[in-house]
């Protein structure tokens, strides 16, 4: 739940905000206006965290339905409860547009969670949800926005009346998720300022972002994240060793545990990886193992990750975990 003084402001008010890790993103829960079959969910996390999800989000209901689930954008942690909570509650679940298609076929080679080596329950969208439009719930009017950036097809919901600002993953307090595009080979950077730029001219009082507490200070926020902008322009090798690291640590975090030779396999295995492996890592290391080998320890060095012994085996474990 968000923590003061973000967790009285006014644009919260009859919302329940479930503040949760970083392997599942946070979830927001709307109660249904007077004419609507029942409420709506924005985000679910991620797979792992399902049973969970469901659990929270069965309590707060109270006995309530659930009729709508809202992704802002279809990374693992985002949708993951889809399915679980479709089941359980029947809710028809509303994407954003631009892998529609994919997700109707399946195709997991057009899913981010297969080039990233994550895991993701299959679900089934019922709805799209189009930037420009309106998404009305309860007593709020969301403003659906386009936020590419960390993602192409990420959305933002924006409520004016309540200056109430659902940012997903292209703002955080601290920061912004991976630029996807860039780890990709494409550009995505202008996007990410263009977005910061939106949110600027928005009367934005709260922000709930995709991780982390809801937070007030929008401009120090936007700050925050235009320095780190800067910082990723200025050394895109610095962002791709970034976004190495993180998709290990978010690996870790899936799997708890793994046998050191077997995180050093999955790095230079997996799609993205190998990719920023082709891209950034060469000329820095002697060979791709030896690149994973030295962003591994980094993490290790840094405590982000720990080594253990597991059954006689040298293994590598999540050190939040």
């Amino acid at each position: 739940m968000p923590t003061a003084p973000a967790a009285r402001h006014p644009a919260l008010q009859g919302l329940t905000v479930f503040e949760r890790g970083w392997l599942s993103s946070n979830n927001t829960l709307v109660p249904a206006g007077p004419d609507e079959p029942g409420a709506t969910l924005i985000d679910t996390g991620h797979t792992k965290h399902a049973p969970q999800t469901l659990a929270l989000v069965r309590h707060a209901l109270n006995g309530a339905p659930l009729a709508r689930i809202v992704n802002t954008h279809l990374h693992s942690d985002h949708c993951g409860g889809n399915a679980a909570l479709r089941q359980a509650f029947g809710a028809d679940v509303w994407i954003p547009p631009g892998e529609a298609q994919a997700v109707l076929a399946w195709d997991e080679t057009r899913l981010s969670h297969h080039a990233t080596g994550q895991w993701l329950a299959r679900f089934e969208p019922q709805a799209q949800l189009h930037p420009g439009t309106q998404l009305r719930a309860g007593d709020c009017c969301f403003e659906v926005l386009a936020a590419p950036g960390h993602d192409p097809h990420s959305l933002m919901l924006f409520e004016p009346a309540r200056g109430l600002l659902l940012s997903a993953d292209a703002l955080w307090e601290h920061g912004f998720g991976v630029v996807f595009p860039e780890v990709q080979g494409e550009p995505g950077f202008d996007d990410v300022a263009a977005v910061l730029d939106l949110i600027e001219s928005l009367p934005v009082s709260c922000v709930i972002p995709g991780h982390g507490a809801p937070f007030v200070d929008v401009s120090a926020a936007l700050a925050r994240a235009r320095s780190r902008l800067q910082a990723f322009r200025a050394s895109p090798a610095r962002h791709a060793r970034h976004a190495a690291k993180v998709l290990i640590k978010y690996h870790l975090m899936e799997v708890e545990r793994l046998p050191t030779a077997e995180l050093l396999e999955w790095t230079v295995t997996t799609p993205l990886m190998q990719g920023l492996w082709e891209r950034h890592g060469r000329g820095h290391a002697d060979g791709a193992r030896a690149w994973a080998e030295r962003l591994v320890q980094e993490l290790l060095d840094s405590a982000v990750l720990q080594r253990t012994v597991w059954d006689g085996v040298d293994t590598v474990v999540d050190a939040a975990g």
